[in-house]
């Protein structure tokens, strides 16, 4: 049977799972092995939070560079 695709968790999750990691590898409590797992999974966590950033901020850069002689105006959500 195929494995299902992960859905990817969100950017304020992946945050919260790395400073649990830090904290864990932190206290010095943990075996050989089980701290280079944890290490691991942080890196990982660390490369799609970067990656996240990244995103946003070429989407902030798009949405800048469409006109740029507009005026930046304060950012008011529609009130429903």
């Amino acid at each position: 049977m195929p494995k299902k695709a992960e859905q990817p968790i969100s950017f304020e999750t992946s945050l919260q799972q790395l400073e649990q990691i830090v904290t864990r590898l932190e206290s010095g409590d943990l075996p050989l092995e089980e701290a280079l797992n944890e290490f691991e999974r942080g890196v990982q966590l660390a490369k799609v939070g970067q990656k996240t950033l990244q995103q946003a901020e070429q989407r902030v850069q798009i949405l800048l560079n469409d006109d740029k002689d507009a005026a930046l105006t304060p950012f008011t959500p529609d009130v429903e």
